[in-house]
């Protein structure tokens, strides 16, 4: 297989898509290669390339997840990086292909797309086509619903997506002191001159906090370690929010200015000269998603979410910005989506994760 034709395929397919925002291509090879992406360490992966009449026409990556494995203690292989033409059979036999690949393995259920894993961007986009996405969010054209409905899929879960403006934070959010006194917490911004050991911070409660989530695997020391040095200069450190409690963190937020609108602008993906579009653009970036946010399952339902979001509502209207994405969100995370709810979020967007038995 060509990795080159391997990356370069969405470009092709997507590029009169106004909705699509094009990766930076070196950073598609990164996270392609085991020698610079932790996650291979855990994981392995074959990719496929669909060919019609010489032409790349489709593509896809089987990936075995061996930590997932152990984590959920199941079978489970994942399917990712899918991209097709509007061509049912090319998608079926690569379809197939990571099929064949996973079966091979000792798996019995195929699930996805996830690309690599849960921790990464992962869901088909089945409602919402009209709003780009957001930071590390995923994209499809609506006709792959079809496609892959139609390769013997079902659905597994939906992870749906919220929206709402940045405005004064809502009355829910505020007269909350009496709250902190009474629990003993406060809540204070990330402090970049302490960075590694804040990111250490997040890998303890992060695993913690999403450990019983449906689909979760832990990431690695390596993997967030990576994963910081990634956002690391895309980072607000006013939006990245802990909770503590006698000097100990028991919950966090994480919230990043939406870097999808900058690189809208560099359809080609090419790293130079398109940076300089890129960089232009971000000076002016009015738009926010809250990429995590959690507590220890100890501290859920005692109100320290909301310590955590009003920090976040508060640091994010100062700063001028106007729109926020919250999600994705598990279909049944009740308590959740009722928070979110409440404070005027609206789901706007929803991904599906599908599974195919081997």
């Amino acid at each position: 297989m060509s990795r080159e034709a391997f990356v370069a395929l969405p470009y092709r397919l997507h590029r009169s898509d106004p909705s699509w925002v094009p990766p930076l291509r070196r950073d598609v090879r990164s996270l392609l290669s085991p020698r610079a992406n932790p996650f291979f360490e855990h994981a392995a992966a074959e990719f496929f390339l669909a060919r019609r009449d010489g032409q790349v026409v489709g593509r896809i990556a089987a990936i075995h997840n061996r930590l997932h494995n152990e984590f959920q203690r199941d079978a489970v292989g994942f399917f990712g990086f899918f991209e097709s033409e509007d061509d049912a059979a090319a998608a079926a036999a690569l379809f197939d292909a990571a099929a064949g690949w996973l079966r091979a393995r000792g798996l019995r259920v195929m699930r996805g797309p996830a690309s690599f894993s849960t921790n990464d961007e992962c869901g088909l986009l089945v409602d919402g086509f009209g709003a780009p996405p957001t930071v590390m969010m995923p994209h499809n054209p609506q006709r792959y619903v079809g496609l892959v409905e139609g390769s013997g899929f079902a659905k597994a879960k939906d992870l749906l997506v919220y929206r709402t403006a940045v405005r004064p934070p809502p009355e829910r959010l505020t007269g909350l002191e009496r709250l902190e006194e009474c629990l003993g917490v406060t809540t204070r911004r990330l402090e970049m001159s302490r960075f590694a050991a804040e990111v250490d911070v997040v890998k303890r409660l992060y695993n913690a906090a999403w450990a019983r989530n449906w689909g979760f695997v832990p990431m690695t020391d390596r993997e967030i370690d990576h994963l910081a040095r990634q956002l690391k200069p895309v980072v607000v450190p006013e939006l990245v929010v802990f909770a503590e409690r006698e000097g100990r963190a028991v919950g966090f937020g994480v919230t990043l200015p939406d870097l999808n609108v900058a690189l809208k602008r560099n359809r080609s993906g090419r790293f130079f000269p398109g940076i300089l579009k890129v960089l232009w653009a971000a000076r002016h970036i009015k738009r926010l998603r809250v990429l995590l946010l959690g507590t220890l399952p100890e501290w859920r339902g005692t109100g320290v979410d909301a310590l955590l979001y009003r920090r976040l509502w508060e640091e994010g209207h100062r700063r001028g910005y106007e729109w926020a994405e919250a999600g994705w969100i598990l279909e049944d995370n009740h308590a959740m989506r009722n928070g979110l709810t409440r404070m005027g979020f609206e789901v706007y967007k929803t991904y599906r994760m599908y599974d195919r038995p081997l």
